[in-house]
């Protein structure tokens, strides 16, 4: 009983601030004492540990714990810190309080590094775009891309890297984003000529980005041909890369590599981005349908894809009947949607392998069939549907589509028996296509192992060592004698 009295009688907190903020700062702390030990040591995969932590983080930051940590990593009065501090709201009297008793305890570093003052400026910008404060997400975005111009240190690149993403997402946001390209090519350049493999990653997928938000393809493509190439360093950045990828190819009618670009990148993407495979699966299945294939159906019911997905799994249905009235209600029904993910331009093109679809079946099904009843059973709307039934039908013939005759004369259609596939070289293609994937798969797998540096030299001994460094210098005073004598 005396236990329960004393629980009850236990003051509650009176702002939410007090409780989680001293943790969320001493968990910022210990980060920055992170990014000051790989500074000193030069060890750039500890600046990805503290991306990672960051992002657990993201959702705890408050604007007294950013001001609390600014007092903290920076020097109070530069003009840094009055920079960052102009750009978070203004807290209550008693957040101030907490902030000043947290940080009155630590003294402020005098000099802070570079690192860390990068850090800040992505710690802010962060906080700035997820609170909806996009034009102070602007200036503090380009004041923090200013200020790494100037600076040119590998264990930033990790940190620019970041920066650069949200310097666009920031522009994009405000419907800016046309403003920062020729920065961004600047940035690039400059990413080129310091060897930041990562900054330049980056950048050539913001860029990519950056043109085709404006259905620039050309120009994207021009610049994607010529950019320089070089090993992934980021899985993220390499499936970005090749969506763009297959978006440019997809609009350059070149399917094929379109579809193998954005299925691995659908394939490549982790788990947790849902979203980017969302529209990575909405344009292969658009690919695939142009190439004349059908999707399976268990690509539409990809766990927490099926609402997204919903619209295509009709559109796919009506390809693969062949029914273009079908297709034409499908294709009003969710054009809003079509529209919205930039694929309405694509499905246009798919009223023609609607055609030959329902051409194909039904060569099929019949072995001689009128031109009247193909125009019927095709539900052509034009003034005279025979006439274009004709042409559907011989044109079909041509490309290899149906394997069939054409009688003018008397307006039939012939089609041939089929035979039998497998005396064909369609599965030898079949199995080719197979063992190339996973033969990729094999080496991309063997490419990403990790091994410890020198691990395949044999440890050398004190006295081997000595050895080796009297030989040297026997060595070297025999060559200097030698080179005495010839003079």
């Amino acid at each position: 009983m005396t236990q329960d009295v004393e629980m009850k009688e236990l003051p509650a907190p009176s702002n939410s601030v007090t409780s989680t903020s001293p943790s969320t700062l001493q968990h910022l702390k210990e980060i920055a004492s992170l990014i000051e030990s790989s500074a000193y040591a030069r060890e750039v995969r500890r600046i990805v540990r503290v991306i990672r932590l960051t992002m657990i983080l993201r959702r705890k930051l408050k604007a007294s714990v950013l001001s609390g940590f600014l007092n903290y990593a920076l020097t109070p009065g530069s003009e840094v810190h009055a920079r960052l501090l102009s750009y978070l709201p203004k807290e209550d009297e008693h957040d101030m309080e907490v902030d000043t008793a947290t940080s009155a305890a630590q003294t402020p570093a005098k000099h802070p590094l570079p690192e860390l003052e990068i850090y800040c400026y992505l710690l802010v910008l962060i906080f700035l775009i997820d609170q909806k404060k996009y034009s102070e997400a602007k200036a503090c975005s380009a004041a923090s891309i200013a200020r790494l111009k100037n600076l040119n240190r590998r264990t930033i690149d990790v940190l620019a890297s970041r920066l650069y993403s949200y310097y666009s997402l920031s522009y994009e946001l405000t419907g800016d984003l046309a403003e920062i390209r020729g920065n961004l090519l600047a940035l690039h350049r400059i990413a080129t000529l310091r060897h930041d493999e990562l900054g330049q990653e980056t950048l050539l997928n913001l860029l990519l980005r950056n043109y085709l938000h404006y259905n620039l393809y050309d120009q994207a493509e021009k610049l994607r041909s010529k950019a320089p190439r070089f090993e992934a360093h980021s899985n993220q950045q390499f499936c970005r890369y090749l969506f763009y990828l297959g978006k440019i190819r997809t609009i350059q009618l070149e399917y094929t590599d379109a579809k193998e670009s954005l299925l691995q990148a659908a394939r490549k993407a982790p788990v947790s981005a849902l979203g980017f495979r969302v529209q990575c699966n909405k344009w292969a299945v658009i690919v695939r349908l142009l190439l004349g294939e059908i999707p399976e159906r268990t690509v539409f019911m990809q766990k927490g894809m099926e609402k997204a997905l919903r619209p295509y799994f009709e559109l796919t249905n009506a390809v693969r009947i062949g029914d273009l009235e079908l297709f034409k209600s499908v294709a009003e029904k969710f054009s809003t949607t079509f529209s919205s993910d930039r694929t309405h331009n694509l499905i246009v093109r798919l009223r023609h392998n609607v055609i030959r679809t329902g051409l194909r079946n039904i060569s099929i099904s019949y072995s001689r069939i009128s031109l009247a009843d193909v125009a019927q059973k095709l539900r052509l709307d034009s003034p005279n549907p025979v006439a274009d039934a004709e042409s559907i039908v011989a044109k079909a013939i041509r490309d290899g589509a149906i394997d069939a005759t054409l009688d003018h004369e008397n307006g039939w259609m012939v089609s041939k028996e089929t035979g039998d596939i497998y005396s064909t070289n369609e599965p030898q293609f079949a199995f080719n296509s197979r063992i190339a994937f996973c033969l990729n798969m094999h080496n991309d797998a063997v490419r990403a192992l990790r091994f410890p540096p020198n691990s395949h030299k044999e440890k050398e001994s004190a006295e081997k060592r000595r050895e080796r460094q009297q030989q040297e210098q026997e060595l070297a005073k025999h060559i200097a004698e030698e080179d005495d004598d010839e003079f």
